[in-house]
């Protein structure tokens, strides 16, 4: 499936203002100037501006032109987790995929009680330990019925870019952590751990920017000792 080529010229410019190529209050690319840097349509460039503006990256101002929206000016923060352990042996196996409907989950994904999901769980291993159990919810628009192994689904991440042209890590997220104690028993069982033992809870939410549609909505167990995060700040103009 190609990438329209508005989507792909948002995409592109997003990521000029996002790494500082523009700084907040930049008069940004005319019209014309994009028509003539990428060789499309005017339709095609006022699609891309017009989502770009939506989305905040910029403002058009009738007579005056196109600016980088000022509310960006503030600074970056990164987080990422730290490795703690050796990463070599990592290894993610999917435990089953199946397709459901129930109400709670449809709600995550902001789909109607007559409309389906798939629920994928995975477990991540290192070193033989299992250490992160993960409970995806996706639509059932993209997920391929006829997969060919549970493995398949491994990398859901990798599926998103390969059969959609999705790229999951630059599309808006929402995450939640939380230290969970004690350890509910199914997930206690998975992890190989006590109930007793803490682990962190996570629940994430990815929408497609454009359109706001929630692609994925997952909820993770991870043993509290393979638990490390770090936060860096950084000017967007960097």
């Amino acid at each position: 499936m190609a990438i329209p080529k508005y989507q792909y010229i948002k995409d592109e410019l997003k990521n000029k203002i996002i790494y500082g190529q523009f700084a907040s209050g930049d008069k940004f690319y005319t019209e014309a100037e994009l028509i003539s840097m990428y060789d499309v349509s005017s339709i095609t460039v006022v699609r891309a501006l017009n989502d770009l503006a939506k989305d905040g990256y910029i403002v058009r101002q009738q007579g005056k032109g196109t600016f980088v929206a000022r509310a960006r000016k503030h600074k970056l923060v990164e987080f990422s987790d730290v490795e703690i352990f050796e990463t070599k042996d990592d290894k993610v196996t999917v435990l089953s995929i199946e397709r459901g409907n129930e109400l709670k989950y449809l709600e995550k994904l902001g789909l109607r009680d007559d409309q389906f999901y798939y629920k994928i769980e995975r477990i991540r291993e290192t070193n033989g330990v299992t250490y992160i159990y993960h409970s995806s919810y996706i639509p059932e628009q993209y997920i391929n019925a006829n997969y060919p192994n549970l493995e398949y689904y491994s990398s859901i991440y990798n599926r998103f870019k390969l059969d959609y042209h999705i790229h999951m890590n630059d599309e808006h997220f929402e995450e939640i952590n939380e230290i969970v104690f004690p350890t509910p028993k199914y997930a206690a069982s998975i992890l190989g751990i006590d109930t007793k033992f803490p682990t962190v809870f996570q629940t994430k939410t990815t929408q497609l920017e454009a359109t706001g549609q929630v692609l994925e909505y997952i909820e993770t167990y991870k043993r509290s000792d393979f638990y490390k995060i770090k936060f860096i700040s950084c000017d967007r103009d960097h």
